[in-house]
């Protein structure tokens, strides 16, 4: 089904937005976690999420259709951007509104880059998306520039700093480059498209 994805449209806003029904899943992370590289692998399609040297580039809420019901949602990244304050503030607003108030939206795969995961804005994110009642699914991206013991230790850490909010929140290691950790990922958004049962909370390296 990702394979079939398809650009829809770019919002710049909640009301260019298509209209809130069917099911959506969002993809979300700092503007250097790999948020459209991992989207281009998910889809088999190199190009369907623009990657650019330059992080932060992406200003817009961007939507890609898998079926009539289905979308993917590429939204804006944040925190690394040399980008206007007055900017910066206005991507935050917008986020918080989508995960708020998009009724249709059904879940949250937050990249965190594997060494450096849960700065302020990823732990922004998470507790918007907790407060909005969504899953929040975590990729620990480029795990293929760690040693083994530090992704099991990453991996450790991370699944302990969730364990109070693992109803909602899960977490995965994932690397693009070495394609690690696609079925796992796979799993977590077909349950949330309402196609398989939910995979368990935590997720170990496939």
């Amino acid at each position: 089904m990702y394979a079939r994805a398809k650009f829809l449209k770019s919002a710049a806003s909640l009301s260019q937005l298509p209209p809130d029904e069917g099911y959506e899943v969002a993809f979300a992370g700092r503007s250097n976690a790999g948020k459209s590289t991992a989207l281009n692998m998910l889809t088999r399609q190199k190009g369907l999420a623009r990657t650019s040297k330059t992080p932060g580039r992406t200003q817009l809420i961007n939507l890609f259709a898998l079926d009539d019901t289905r979308r993917l949602v590429d939204l804006p990244g944040y925190g690394y951007a040399k980008v206007p304050l007055d900017v910066k503030e206005r991507w935050q607003e917008t986020l918080g509104e989508y995960l708020h108030d998009r009724k249709c939206l059904r879940g949250i795969v937050l990249l965190m880059d594997a060494r450096h995961p849960f700065k302020d804005m990823d732990q922004r994110m998470i507790d918007w998306a907790i407060a909005s009642h969504l899953k929040c699914h975590l990729l620990l991206s480029k795990a293929d520039k760690l040693t083994h013991q530090e992704r099991l230790l990453t991996l450790r850490q991370a699944t302990e700093a969730i364990a109070e909010v693992s109803d909602f929140v899960s977490v995965q290691l994932f690397s693009a480059l070495k394609r690690e950790g696609l079925e796992t990922l796979i799993a977590h958004m077909d349950a949330w498209y309402d196609l398989t049962p939910p995979p368990s909370s935590h997720e170990q390296e496939d």
